[in-house]
């Protein structure tokens, strides 16, 4: 009989201790927090980053609405190609420039491509007849501001200035990729979305023609934005990666529409 209760005691309390590691585990599991969009940690981005600025994530989602200034906010610029294409979309900063320009709409009009050329108010003023080609061709503009400045690091005015006062369209890039709250605040009251990009080649540092054309062809995916630039120095390297990666681009099925930037 006492074997028989010890042995009893014995179960009862290897039994105790197993129903005391399961709730203390199912407590543990209670409070450990889960992941949601909100906490877990996007993947970065394959393209780089621009210089003085934040990786930039691609174009804004802003749905059509209005300011309280009255302007009609558009939709995301990449909504005018049907669903399914498989669409890249080429950007050119900085220009027009008299000596770059040309040569890229030369090259895109070979390749049957068409692209948006966020551009500055001080070289549209200072070649105002490059502007009316970029849009004979079928291309499009956006504002890149007047002159080029960082917009989180200047005066309320200024920032004010550049944004509604530079180009005339529904697509603004920030100069540098730089953005914050204040400066989105103040694109969407001027009546324009804010359209950053998905690759960089690092065309603007001169790398090298393959080494954008790598940058360019490893990161080509349907639907992307693609920085590169018209302006701001010698873009030989740029004209010639462009004539290289169409042709390639253009054999894989992508198509080269322009983004839905509406001059105003």
């Amino acid at each position: 009989m006492t074997r028989k209760f010890a042995a009893f005691i014995t179960t009862m309390v290897a039994l105790a201790a197993v129903a005391g590691w399961m709730m203390a585990s199912a407590v543990a599991q209670m409070d450990r927090p889960h992941a949601s969009a909100a906490t877990t940690k996007p993947s970065a981005s394959p393209s780089g980053t621009p210089t003085s600025a934040p990786t930039p994530s691609g174009t804004s989602t802003q749905s059509a609405t209005t300011t309280t200034t009255g302007h009609p906010v558009p939709p995301n610029p990449t909504t005018s190609v049907a669903s399914g294409n498989k669409a890249l979309f080429f950007t050119f900063d900085d220009g027009p420039d008299p000596t770059w320009t040309p040569q890229v709409l030369s090259t895109l009009a070979k390749y049957g491509a068409h692209a948006t050329f966020f551009e500055l108010g001080e070289m549209q003023d200072e070649h105002p007849g490059l502007r009316d080609q970029v849009l004979a061709a079928g291309n499009t503009i956006g504002s890149h501001s007047i002159s080029h400045p960082q917009l989180t690091k200047i005066s309320a005015a200024q920032r004010h200035h550049q944004i509604f006062d530079g180009p005339r369209s529904t697509c603004f890039r920030p100069p540098y990729g730089a953005t914050n709250a204040k400066v989105r605040a103040d694109i969407r009251a001027a009546g324009m979305v804010q359209v950053l990009w998905d690759v960089d080649p690092r065309d603007w540092a001169r790398p090298g023609v393959s080494a954008i054309v790598h940058n360019i062809l490893t990161h080509a995916q349907p639907g992307r934005i693609i920085l590169m630039h018209d302006g701001g120095g010698n873009r030989a390297q740029t004209v010639a990666a462009l004539n290289q990666v169409l042709p390639v681009l253009q054999a894989q099925g992508y198509t080269f529409p322009a983004l839905n930037c509406q001059q105003r």
